[in-house]
């Protein structure tokens, strides 16, 4: 399926959040109908793979006192007449069944594959993030699928291509690496530096156990050679590369050799940005 680029608000995000025109407004339910909770399926195009026990257990409880405050966005099964498929709020849905309902209130939307997928992936993350590895299998399938590019996708989520294009490399990352992602033991912060590594794995059973921050994944990258580490972190030495990047506002990378001496390189990208540092520089 073709989609050519999207500006701002896919058609079906329109239809979700009342973003349409009068003729569009025609595919979209003016009611809220409620339905009974086993007429309902999951969302094929769900990228959300894995809820929370806690969460969903403390949604339940809240069902059983307030009942379903928000209906559930569905749209009909294709292929099983008189029922629905869900849009947004399988989570509701699985926590309504925790709590014993037999009907559910729904708004009924007429979206194609690549409309539901859309919302699909916006309502997890405006509303329950989902995790990295998540989120780049959702904008994977608009990519392949529906022939998305980076740029669309950036539009269409309101991130920028920047952050479509790394979130969807994590996927070349090892399995085991991924499942980390996965599981919340690593964040995509302390991955994204170990995409291309050859070790990678094993610096990340590192990372975990030491709970380097981001910022010391990447020094540890950038002093690596042929996949064994030729340079330890100096716990100060990074403080103070730290220190100075906050006070500058400029990326700043300190090598320091055993006998204490080293250099301090500090990055600019702009003339403004090199006088600035000149200034500092020549301050007496």
């Amino acid at each position: 399926m073709s989609t050519g680029k999207k500006k701002g608000l896919g058609r079906g995000l329109s239809a979700l959040f009342g973003d349409t025109s009068p003729k569009e407004n025609t595919k979209v339910a003016n009611k809220i109908n409620t339905v009974s909770i086993s007429d309902l399926s999951r969302n094929s195009y769900q990228p959300r793979q894995n809820f929370k026990e806690e969460k969903l257990e403390e949604l339940a409880n809240s069902i059983r006192k307030n009942g379903i405050i928000q209906p559930i966005a569905v749209r009909p099964d294709k292929s099983n007449s008189g029922k629905y498929e869900i849009v947004a709020g399988e989570r509701r849905w699985l926590a309504a069944q925790r709590a014993g309902l037999h009907e559910i209130p729904v708004t009924i939307l007429d979206l194609s594959d690549v409309e539901s997928l859309e919302v699909a992936i916006v309502e997890n993350i405006q509303r329950d993030d989902l995790n990295p590895i998540e989120e780049a299998k959702g904008y994977k399938r608009l990519n392949e699928e529906f022939n998305y590019d980076h740029e669309s996708i950036s539009k269409l989520m309101s991130k920028s291509r920047s952050h479509i294009s790394n979130t969807l490399r994590l996927l070349t990352l090892p399995s085991d690496v991924v499942a980390m992602l996965e599981e919340g033991t690593l964040t995509s912060g302390q991955a994204r530096p170990l995409i291309g590594i050859s070790n990678a794995s094993s610096i990340a059973e590192e990372i975990v156990s030491k709970n380097y921050s981001a910022r010391k994944v990447e020094y540890l990258v950038r002093n690596k050679k042929g996949g064994k580490i030729v340079k330890t972190i100096d716990s100060n030495i990074l403080k103070t590369q730290e220190r100075l990047q906050k006070i500058l506002g400029l990326r700043v990378n300190i090598t320091n050799k055993k006998n204490n001496s080293g250099k301090i390189i500090i990055e600019y990208k702009d003339l403004d940005q090199f006088e600035l540092i000149s200034d500092l520089l020549t301050k007496h």
